[in-house]
């Protein structure tokens, strides 16, 4: 349903009462074929989704994967071929491109965080930092990276920031509240609270009630000390300017989770086109 809705959208968005560009040249009974060959070293994404794509927009479209979802390519390779109506082809063209171009891209970068990790337990999380109503593809595209999907939005997991805590009054204030809120309204959600000091850590150690301690912006030492603080008893995430060049010492700290909003947030769109066979 996601994809329909999209589509839909994004048709309306795009083409309106009609691509006049191929209404007005090409036949309406013209056949053609095309390409997607790949102009960047990469992980691909979005081939699934291209295929929906195509066949919303008319479904005698005969799609052929060359190359899955999740797999390495270099500049030169094709990824699939598509055969149907040109008028067609043409239309979708551009949206099926800027889909599979950006979320190449993520599964691209999560993929460079993911393999600086290699031997150690930490896991890459995704965050909220999304393309409003392109979240569900985003996220996907971190899955095909390699990395682990945090909450997919507000509604399915408590985290208490720090203005929460703010507002609530205190650390201590937004946990019971948060509890009450949760069996009033018969909700099995986890919960997360963010930290930004080490007095922060030991208060939530102390009054209990979460699944998952965030560590904000937190010094490798502090971090240390942190997770031998928690020792084990709650889920431990890192965030907060974590890079490349930093993410495996943050992960060296003993951290289950990182999380990184660049990897949906910061990336350059990998170089992809659609060309007639």
């Amino acid at each position: 349903m996601k994809i329909k809705q999209f589509v839909d959208l994004a048709i309306k968005e795009d083409i309106k009462d009609g691509d006049h560009s191929a209404l007005a040249c090409v036949p309406k009974q013209a056949k053609g074929s095309a390409k997607l060959l790949v102009k960047e070293a990469g992980i691909i994404a979005g081939v699934d989704i291209a295929k929906q794509i195509f066949n919303e927009f008319d479904s005698s479209f005969k799609f052929t994967s060359i190359i899955n979802d999740g797999q390495s390519v270099q500049p030169g390779d094709i990824v699939f071929k598509i055969n149907g109506p040109s008028r067609g082809l043409l239309s979708a063209e551009r949206l099926v491109l800027n889909v599979m171009q950006r979320m190449s891209a993520i599964a691209t970068l999560t993929n460079k965080f993911v393999k600086e990790l290699n031997g150690l337990n930490t896991k890459i999380l995704d965050t909220r930092k999304t393309t409003p109503l392109l979240r569900f593809m985003e996220k996907q595209a971190v899955l095909i990276g390699g990395g682990d999907n945090h909450r997919m939005g507000l509604y399915d997991m408590i985290m208490i920031k720090d203005n929460h805590i703010d507002f609530a009054g205190s650390i201590e204030k937004a946990i019971y509240q948060t509890k009450n809120y949760l069996k009033e309204n018969n909700l099995s959600l986890k919960i997360e609270i963010e930290t930004r000091n080490l007095e922060e850590v030991n208060q939530v150690i102390s009054f209990g009630g979460v699944d998952r301690i965030m560590l904000d912006n937190f010094s490798f030492e502090d971090l240390r000390k942190a997770i031998e603080l928690i020792n084990g008893k709650f889920e431990t995430e890192a965030s907060g300017g974590i890079n490349l060049s930093t993410v495996r010492k943050y992960a060296e700290c003993g951290v289950d989770y990182i999380s990184v909003g660049a990897i949906t947030h910061s990336v350059k769109n990998m170089d992809l086109s659609l060309k007639a066979l």
